[in-house]
């Protein structure tokens, strides 16, 4: 898109307003929570043409701050206007991209259903009466939807991925601190990074090298790790049959699959949550809870009752995991997962507290570890007859990690 662009084939304004029409036609996922349609056509009108993204129009996490647009992180108790752009706005609009607005997040990003948000859930484009997965809720159902080619979202516990293998696309989670975390409003310092949503492992890939200034030059894999610890595969038939099937012909193009032990799953998770949970107290210290969703509040409750000594043991723990999981990724290329244990949830099933933790286990259980460790991670969608099935992996470098995706998706697409 954008060398057609650069080449005088594409017009930016027609794309943006393609972008726009295609936002209001499916306006029903409530997947873009505000467009800045004047602003973005505008910007489009008088466009040079140029950059590495030219003319490409994007959709920003509402909570990433972009200079003059609504910031209110999806959440009735903040109505802010954006006072300066966040590091990767500015880099997005120095490759020539249109920020057309901004997408659905879980409230504050404190969840990975994309149901909790001032303006109400967001709902899968596959099925309206089922979730997104978050907390990068929008961004996955934009991209899914055809309202954007590239959508910006933040991962603390797998919010680009978890929305990436529901809504089937593309979400890339680079290793930690690829992608500036400036002024994008904090779940847990320790732990979030900022990733990519698209329709493709290409376009994934060329927007990162565009975010790092980096150039992926990885050869395929020869060698990829298949986790076999339970917790990783207590999936669903849907989800089953896909990593199957998937297992096979990976197999029979060539590559050398074994089994892999990542670290104890017990263990990295409730180092993780011993992490998140104060930190993300201290982020929102001061504030009035009174108007937070339910579940946000119950997180926030929860997460205040780690105390000072389990988050110290869990930062020092976190190293040692994070060496374990270096020592697995020696071994081989990357290591695969299914992305979630499950289809798109119905949202209605979220709808009592029980519901809702019960549904925040099984989508968080195979994301996490990535976090903790910052190791890169990628969901691209499985073949599949139903609903959306998600492939993670998880790979040492950013380098490995595209060329793995690139790879994958080459043979399963």
């Amino acid at each position: 898109m954008a060398a057609d662009v650069r080449a005088g084939k594409l017009d930016p304004v027609e794309l943006v307003r393609t972008a726009l029409i295609r936002a209001e036609d499916t306006a029903e996922t409530n997947a873009v929570v505000h467009l800045d349609a004047d602003g973005a056509l505008q910007r489009a009108a008088r466009h040079d043409r140029s950059g590495a993204l030219a003319g490409v129009p994007v959709l920003m996490k509402e909570i990433v701050e972009v200079e003059g647009l609504p910031y209110r992180c999806g959440s009735a108790s903040m109505d802010e206007v954006g006072q300066q752009d966040a590091d990767v706005v500015r880099r997005l609009r120095a490759a020539g991209a249109i920020i057309i607005g901004l997408s659905h997040t879980h409230e504050f990003a404190y969840g990975c259903t994309g149901t909790s948000n001032r303006l109400g859930p967001c709902r899968n484009p596959h099925d309206l009466a089922r979730m997104t997965g978050g907390s990068s809720a929008g961004a996955g159902a934009a991209v899914a939807a055809g309202v954007v080619p590239l959508a910006i979202g933040t991962d603390t516990a797998g919010s680009v991925r978890i929305p990436a293998a529901l809504c089937g696309v593309v979400g890339f989670k680079p290793a930690y601190g690829t992608v500036s975390a400036d002024r994008v409003f904090p779940l847990s310092q320790s732990l979030d990074h900022v990733g990519v949503l698209t329709s493709t492992v290409a376009d994934a890939v060329y927007a990162m090298s565009v975010l790092s200034d980096t150039a992926f030059t990885g050869a395929p894999p020869v060698r990829l790790g298949v986790v076999t610890n339970p917790e990783y595969l207590d999936f669903t038939d849907e989800v089953g049959a896909a990593w199957t099937a998937a297992l096979g012909r990976l197999s029979a193009a060539g590559v050398e699959l074994v089994g892999v032990e990542l670290p104890d799953w017990g263990d990295s998770f409730t180092t993780a949550a011993h992490i998140q949970g104060p930190e993300a107290v201290a982020n929102h210290a001061g504030r009035s809870m009174a108007q937070y969703q339910p579940d946000v509040q119950e997180r926030l409750r929860e997460a205040a009752e780690v105390t000072p000594a389990d988050y110290d043991a869990a930062v020092a723990r976190a190293i040692e995991i994070t060496a374990e999981m270096e020592r697995v990724l020696a071994g081989v290329d990357a290591v695969l997962t299914p992305t979630v244990l499950c289809t798109a949830p119905l949202i209605a099933d979220a709808a009592t507290p029980e519901g809702s933790k019960a549904i925040r286990s099984q989508l968080l259980k195979n994301t996490r570890l990535a976090n903790l460790t910052k190791h890169p991670a990628v969901s691209l969608p499985l073949p599949t007859e139903g609903l959306p099935v998600g492939l993670q992996l998880i790979a040492p470098t950013n380098n490995q990690a595209a060329a793995t995706a690139h790879w994958l998706e080459s043979q399963l697409s």
